[in-house]
C-alpha cells in the first residue's frame, strides 16, 4: 500500500501540500508528544512512594499480610517498578496534551470554533479515562486479587507474590480498564474519519456483546457472577452508548456542522 495514503485524509483540504511536509508534522508531534510525556514521567517519580502506596492499597484492605508478604526478589525492584509507576502516572498526567497534540494532526483542516473544543474533548477523554481506572481500582481490582489468592490456596500452594508481579499486573489490570473506556472518543473518530456508522455498530452488536464477555472472562475469571457482570456490563454499556453518540454524529458530519474532515 502506498505510503501516502496514510495521509489522505490531511490532503483533502490542501492537495498542493507536499507529501513531505505531514512527514515532518508527524515528527513534530511524536517528538511532542514524547518530550510531554518525559518531563510528566520524571515529576511523577518523585511520588513514587505515594504511588507504591496506592497501588497496593487494595491488598492491604483484603489483608494486611498479603500486602506485608509481598517479596522483592530483584536488586533493582525498587527502581524498576517506581519508573514503571511513573510512567503509567505520567501517561495519565499527560493524557489531555497527548490527545491534544493527537488531535490537532489529525484534524488540521478544524475551524477556529472547532480548534476551542479540542482541550475540553482531550479533558473528556481524560475523565472517561480516570473513570475506568477509578472502577477497576475501587470495584473490580479488590474481588479479582482475592479470587486468584483463594484460588492458589484451593490448588494446595503458598500464594507467596512478588513485589513487580503484583504491580505489573495491577497497572496493566487499571490500564486496560482506562483504555477500555475510551471507547466512546474512539467511535467519535471512526465516525468522523467516515469508517464507521451507526448502522455497522448495530449490526455487529451481537459479536461486540460475545466479545466483549470472552474478554472479560479471560481477565476476571472468577466463579462469582457479579464480578465477571462488573468488568462485562459496563463496556457493554459504553457499546450501546456509542450506537448513540455515531447516530448523533453522523448527520451532522454529513451536514458539515462537523467538518474537519469533509
Amino acid at each position: 500500500m502506498d505510503i501516502k495514503h496514510i495521509f489522505s485524509f490531511r490532503e483533502q483540504e490542501d492537495e498542493s501540500k507536499p507529501f513531505m511536509d505531514h512527514v515532518g508534522e508527524l515528527r513534530v508531534m511524536i517528538i511532542r508528544m514524547a518530550v510531554t510525556l518525559v518531563v510528566a514521567t520524571v515529576g511523577a517519580f518523585f511520588f513514587r512512594n505515594y504511588l507504591a502506596a496506592v497501588v497496593q492499597r487494595p491488598l492491604l484492605l483484603l489483608d494486611p499480610a498479603r500486602a506485608n508478604a509481598l517479596q522483592s526478589l530483584g536488586v533493582a525492584d525498587s527502581m524498576t517498578i517506581s519508573l514503571s509507576l511513573a510512567f503509567y502516572a505520567g501517561m495519565v498526567i499527560s493524557f489531555p496534551l497527548l490527545t491534544l497534540f493527537l488531535a490537532q494532526f489529525l484534524f488540521p483542516a478544524l475551524k477556529p470554533g472547532e480548534r476551542k473544543i479540542l482541550f475540553p474533548v482531550s479533558a473528556f477523554a481524560l475523565l472517561l479515562f480516570i473513570i475506568g481506572i477509578s472502577f477497576a481500582y475501587f470495584v473490580v481490582l479488590p474481588g479479582t486479587l482475592d479470587f486468584f489468592f483463594k484460588d492458589a490456596k484451593a490448588m494446595k500452594w503458598n500464594p507467596t507474590w512478588t513485589v513487580r508481579e503484583y504491580y505489573s499486573f495491577t497497572t496493566q489490570f487499571l490500564i486496560a480498564f482506562g483504555v477500555a473506556f475510551e471507547m466512546p472518543m474512539v467511535v467519535l473518530a471512526l465516525v468522523k474519519l467516515g469508517f464507521l456508522t451507526a448502522a455497522k455498530l448495530r449490526k455487529t452488536r451481537s459479536v461486540a456483546i460475545i466479545t466483549i464477555f470472552t474478554v472479560a472472562a479471560f481477565i476476571t475469571p472468577s466463579p462469582d457472577l457479579v464480578t465477571y457482570l462488573l468488568m462485562g456490563g459496563p463496556m457493554v454499556v459504553l457499546y450501546e452508548f456509542c450506537i448513540l453518540l455515531a447516530r448523533w454524529v453522523e448527520p451532522k458530519v454529513e451536514a458539515g456542522e462537523i467538518s474537519g474532515l469533509n
